[in-house]
């Protein structure tokens, strides 16, 4: 290879070019990841708090078919918010509390 000034100077002029398009790549990436990471936070933020206790309620929505804990993993897809007093008395008339998160238990209530 012929390392004469001018095209050494050169190369070296071109891999300047190319860190500095890479560095300004990286900080976009930076600046796009700060910004998604702000969104991330103010939406953990502006989320609601999870309810207590949760009633399901069955396809005509007129009867309870299940009391559950707000943390239950399986709810269903028809459950209302309810109060710990609501939670307390649906047992009372024969709503079965779910098995898989036991609200009875975290009521001090045994079924």
């Amino acid at each position: 290879m012929n390392d004469s000034g001018g095209s050494r100077l050169a190369l070296l002029r071109f891999l300047e070019r190319v860190q500095e398009r890479d560095l300004a790549r990286t900080r976009r990436w930076i600046v796009d990841e700060e910004r998604r990471e702000a969104e991330r936070r103010v939406g953990e933020e502006r989320r609601p708090p999870v309810p207590e206790w949760l009633i399901e309620r069955g396809l005509d929505r007129s009867n309870i078919v299940a009391v559950h804990t707000g943390e239950c993993w399986d709810p269903g897809k028809r459950v209302k918010t309810a109060t710990r007093a609501q939670a307390i008395e649906a047992p009372r008339h024969q709503v079965p509390a779910c098995t898989k998160c036991r609200p009875d238990r975290a009521l001090g209530i045994e079924v």
